[in-house]
């Protein structure tokens, strides 16, 4: 339970400090005395949103600090171990700062914390039913929300969450690889008949240069050939040295038999030239031989050259990148197996990631329509006291297509009433009068707050609209769940303030005259009691019938 709060420098509030008791406590007092600011400063210390507006002008930080008892055996233990909060014994402190330029700090047990940790911890110890949540109530898109929290479904609501999402997850990844898949299929021919091209030409690294050396030396032994073979067709040719200087030397050796031996060194010299002319020719013959040019050779090699740099130029690299080029293209047609493959085991996980977020959902619905059922029953059971016998609520599950299934399940869920026998059903705005709204309402709050595991409840003014008979039977109900959890109640209602065990009074005050305003709480006893609801009763002159009136329904 709540043991206190203690309120520093929020709006009208210097210092407030409340200790609270257990059973039903009633906080009451004048419109614009400050009860919206003491549920505002108990919603800071939830890890409720800050405004920096709510700092008192002229201070330089705000605090809110609640402090709290639970059992050895509350929920919220475990939840402590899990997020590696501390405690001592079973009380646990949450505390809020707040500075006028809207820093924020939160802390649980002193220990510093999120604020949105500080929110689930709150969560777990303080459930609020403000006078403006109703709009949550009338609003049937969070209607399916409010009965799964009354539902309790032991994780199904989570479970579907999770096979939703893990299947939402594998659809987009199913597409992505489709996607991929579609793209590299419009690209595999171009893919493959350019893979061909490359393995025809069986490009290798260096290749190019030694292709351009091969042409190189093959086109300057053409040219050399072609010299050779003209310094040949001097030597040979009928005017050429060889026969030229064969000539002569026959000449001179015709001579030589008149001269007596004088042209003998001649013809021995001519001779010997003639030998060195033949042996030259002979050499020649060989060389040319040995180095005879081949322009088929010489083609095929500029072929090969001109084809590899072509290919260079069309895939825009170097010659000796074109092997990388083609273990691209080859991984490319490898991923295109793996992407058939990967699209088969992804549509399966797809497939069975389906069928378990169907089972879920199927369970979720089950659970759904039997803690809608029990919600209505126990709803209908409290119309009565509250003077509406003849309503009846009733909630309404409406089956979704399957493709409209997601995270919330596989049903749209409403909060429908009939204020007659036989009358149709209709949303609770539609059908409802403003008093019946009010009471349907209220029958509503305490079905769901009977069935929380928050140890303190908050009410805030939900008694608004009502009064008499109906008020009474408010604050009997209200009596009878602060048996089961503590009840804070901010009313104008004297019925329900007469139920209280512990009433406190909340004024607003000013220290001197002219000066600051500032609101204080005050614990009443009996005397203090009677007087507060015949206030509310009578209004600002407070007569003795009034108090006698308070004195009867404290009485009951």
């Amino acid at each position: 339970m709540l043991n206190s709060l203690t309120i520093n420098n929020i709006v009208l509030i210097d210092r407030l400090h409340i200790d609270f008791e257990d059973g039903l406590c009633v906080l009451s007092g004048e419109t614009g005395a400050g009860k919206s600011i003491l549920m505002d400063s108990l919603g800071l210390a939830m890890g409720g949103r800050s405004e920096r507006g709510l700092v008192r002008h002229g201070t330089e930080q705000a605090s809110v600090t609640a402090d709290f008892h639970l059992d050895a055996g509350h929920d919220i233990w475990p939840f402590f171990a899990e997020q590696g909060l501390s405690h001592e014994g079973h009380q646990i402190i949450l505390r809020r700062t707040l500075t006028p330029d809207g820093r924020t700090r939160a802390y649980v047990n002193d220990q510093p914390v999120s604020i949105s940790l500080l929110r689930k911890v709150g969560d777990m110890l303080v459930e609020i039913h403000g006078q403006h949540d109703e709009r949550g109530l009338l609003d049937s898109a969070g209607h399916r929300r409010i009965l799964d929290n009354y539902g309790h479904y032991g994780g199904l609501s989570d479970q579907v969450r999770v096979s939703h999402k893990n299947l939402t997850r594998l659809q987009a990844h199913l597409q992505v690889e489709e996607d991929k898949l579609s793209t590299a299929r419009m690209d595999e021919d171009y893919i493959r008949h350019n893979l061909d091209e490359l393995k025809q030409l069986s490009p290798e690294v260096g290749q190019e240069n030694q292709l351009a050396d091969d042409r190189s030396r093959m086109m300057q032994g053409e040219q050399m050939s072609e010299g050779l073979n003209d310094i040949m067709s001097g030597l040979l040719d009928k005017n050429g040295v060889d026969s030229a200087l064969r000539s002569l030397s026959r000449r001179l050796s015709r001579m030589a038999g008149q001269d007596g031996g004088i042209l003998d060194p001649v013809v021995d010299n001519l001779d010997r030239a003639a030998g060195e002319i033949s042996a030259a020719i002979s050499t020649l013959e060989q060389t040319l031989r040995d180095m005879e040019f081949n322009p088929h050779e010489l083609e095929n090699t500029e072929e090969q050259l001109f084809a590899l740099r072509a290919a260079a130029r069309k895939h825009q690299c170097l010659a000796d990148d074109l092997l990388a080029v083609m273990a691209d293209f080859e991984q490319k047609l490898a991923a295109l197996d793996f992407g058939d493959q990967e699209v088969r085991r992804l549509t399966e996980e797809v497939s069975i990631a389906r069928g378990d977020f169907h089972t879920a959902v199927a369970k979720l619905t089950a659970v759904r329509k039997k803690a809608s059922q029990e919600l209505d029953s126990l709803v209908n059971t409290e119309l009565p006291p509250l003077k509406m016998e003849k309503a009846s609520f009733r909630t309404e599950l409406t089956s979704l297509e399957p493709s409209e299934w997601g995270a919330e399940g596989a049903e749209r869920v409403e909060f429908l009433i009939s204020t007659n026998p036989g009358a149709p059903f209709g949303g609770l705005i539609k059908v409802a009068s403003g008093g019946e709204l009010s009471r349907f309402i209220l029958a509503l709050k305490v079905v769901l707050a009977r069935k929380t595991t928050v140890p303190t409840l908050v009410f805030d003014e939900i008694d608004r609209g009502v009064g008499g008979a109906v008020a009474d039977a408010v604050g009997e109900r209200l009596k009878r769940l602060a048996t089961e959890a503590q009840i804070l109640v901010i009313t104008h209602s004297p019925q329900v303030a007469a139920r209280a065990a512990n009433h406190w009074l909340i004024e607003k005050s000013e220290k001197q005259a002219g000066g600051d305003v500032f609101t204080n709480i005050t614990v009443l006893d009996n005397t203090e009691r009677q007087e507060e609801i015949a206030r509310m009763l009578a209004g600002a002159k407070v007569t003795d019938e009034a108090r006698a009136a308070a004195a009867s329904l404290m009485r009951g």
